[in-house]
């Protein structure tokens, strides 16, 4: 029983995150492979456990961190980052996870949410954190460029704490281990409170998945023995597509983990080729970039068996060319959500080229599936629902939205607002969204926060957010926008105004403006859809481009 609901997990696995990666490390060369690779730095299994355990001394002994208390974590992809979660977890504290492209009004709210005074930065996030600093009473410590820049450097307290023992902290099993914010349906985002228990079920998930594949097709006998499994992370280390499959799930199988500070095809296929990397996951965009990339330099990647997909739908005629392209490699394609600890639904080989529209099976053996109708009651086979999960996966909560976690988890099960259907085989087909989301190359972005920013502008009397679709991202952002009769307001101007309001990628791309209300439906709702689709028939003859 967790949390008075009844559910199916594994037995036999570590407690906690903390002794996942003690685990792990004994179980590699006692600690001597390879373990972490960023540009010119590498860290053995040894040598990453000895920086966790120095991190989470300066914690507790430094910074009197104590268990429960949350710490941020601002920041682009750097090894550090991977190096304070554990060291967070392992004195019983939580991670919060901060997106990166947030602006000083994005952080300023997460910050206030979460309740964190300890934030590790780059430079970058530091410059936006410092308005912040007297009135949220924050601990900035700088981490890389930042250093110079804040009171207290990861650097210099790294260096100060000789102590690389294996702290002892009781962690249980249901105790909160991360935040992670996820765009909705609101204009804020919403925290997602994971906890041990449901991060290390997905991991095991996926390692019972590569247990099983040698039951249902076996191996050529003759083919060479398989290379030491190997990932390289692409995405940004603040959204679950890159914390869960890629990094933690990197501990239990063995993996050697290399890393890019930022999207860069060429350096991932240089990166791939000398690190002979096996598994790649990143959203569509990544994939059509590497598969581009590819082809320009002439480097063919052999040693990719693995190329999956995840945050957004890959478009069908994509998969086809990547098979093409990576012959060696299984093209894969799975849906999960930062709400699951990225478990859900996968597929990779042959069913994913045969049903390139598919998002593939339930992962076994822990996770139910079913698809209801607005009223909670299950739909037939092949017709459309609301896809609906239950597993030790699913988070705890909404942190400190009663509602919001109500709405959503109903006796341990997750109404996941995603639309879909599954057919007689077991394949799930997802067709649409319930929530107002656009998921722009693997980012969401909820239309009320854009909404929200458009309707500061002192010209903006009513605006409508919506996707646009888009060759290489999926979808881009999009506005239908009331101004001022004899406002003279440009896209230009106005995405300039934004650019202080909101993340980069949540600006619309695409703007319409009118003088006139926006459509409204029978109950004085705006007309979103039919907004979109009248704004979309002209863009082949107007775009109110900057």
């Amino acid at each position: 029983m967790i949390r008075d609901v009844e559910y199916k997990v594994f037995k036999n696995v570590p407690p906690n995150i903390p002794a996942l990666l003690e685990t792990s490390r004994t179980a590699q060369m006692d600690g001597a492979a390879d373990y972490l690779v960023y540009e010119d730095e590498r860290w053995t299994y040894d040598e990453f456990c000895a920086d966790v355990n120095r991190m989470a001394h300066v914690l507790s002994r430094d910074l009197a961190v104590k268990a429960g208390d949350p710490v941020a974590i601002a920041m682009r992809n750097y090894p550090e980052l991977l190096i304070l979660c554990m060291a967070i977890a392992s004195v019983g504290a939580v991670t919060v996870f901060v997106n990166a492209w947030w602006t000083t009004e994005e952080l300023d709210y997460a910050l206030k949410d979460s309740g964190a005074k300890t934030v590790f930065a780059d430079g970058e996030r530091i410059t936006r954190l410092l308005p912040l600093v007297d009135g949220l009473g924050l601990r900035l410590i700088g981490v890389r460029d930042g250093e110079a820049m804040a009171a207290a450097s990861y650097s210099k307290l790294r260096g100060a704490m000789p102590d690389t023992s294996w702290p002892h902290v009781e962690i249980h099993p249901e105790d909160d281990f991360a935040v992670m914010y996820s765009s909705g349906t609101t204009g804020h985002p919403k925290g997602v409170v994971q906890t041990h228990r449901g991060a290390i079920n997905a991991v095991y998930t996926w390692l019972m998945q590569a247990a099983i594949a040698p039951l249902v097709t076996p191996p050529d006998p003759d083919a060479p023995p398989a290379p030491r499994p190997s990932i390289l992370v692409v995405t940004p280390l603040f959204h679950v597509t890159a914390t869960h499959p890629m990094f933690l799930l990197s501990l239990p199988a063995g993996a050697k983990l290399a890393m890019l500070h930022k999207w860069d095809a060429d350096q991932a296929v240089r990166v791939i080729d000398r690190e002979q990397i096996t598994r790649f996951l990143g959203v569509p965009t990544q994939s059509a970039d590497l598969m581009a990339a590819v082809r320009r330099l002439g480097i063919p990647l052999p040693s990719l068996d693995f190329l999956g997909s995840g945050g957004a739908k890959r478009p069908a005629s994509q998969v086809g060319q990547l098979a093409e392209i990576f012959p060696n490699a299984n093209i894969a394609t799975g849906w999960g959500m930062t709400e699951t600890n990225a478990n859900g639904i996968g597929m990779a080989g042959p069913d994913y080229v045969n049903r390139p529209g598919s998002a593939g099976r339930l992962y076994p053996p822990i996770q139910q599936l079913r698809f209801l109708d607005d009223n909670g009651h299950d739909v037939a086979q092949g017709e459309l629902g609301e896809i609906t999960v239950k597993s030790p996966c699913n988070m705890r909560c909404y942190l400190n939205k009663p509602e919001a976690t109500a709405e959503a988890m109903q006796d341990g099960w997750l109404r996941t607002g995603d639309l879909g259907m599954i057919d007689a085989d077991g394949f799930v087909t997802i067709v649409d969204r319930k929530k107002n989301i656009i998921i722009r190359g693997g980012e969401n972005i909820a239309c009320l926060d854009v909404e929200g920013a458009l309707h500061r502008h002192p010209d903006v009397v009513e605006a409508c957010a919506f996707s646009v679709p888009d060759e290489r991202l999926g979808e881009v952002v999009g506005a239908g926008v009331q101004v001022r009769r004899g406002a003279k307001t440009s896209q230009a101007e106005l995405a300039g105004f934004l650019a202080d309001h909101i993340a980069r990628f949540k600006i619309p791309e695409f703007m319409w403006f009118q003088d006139v209300p926006l459509p409204r439906g029978a109950t004085d709702k705006l007309d979103r859809r039919g907004l979109r689709d009248t704004c979309q028939k002209t863009l082949n003859t107007r775009k109110d481009m900057p």
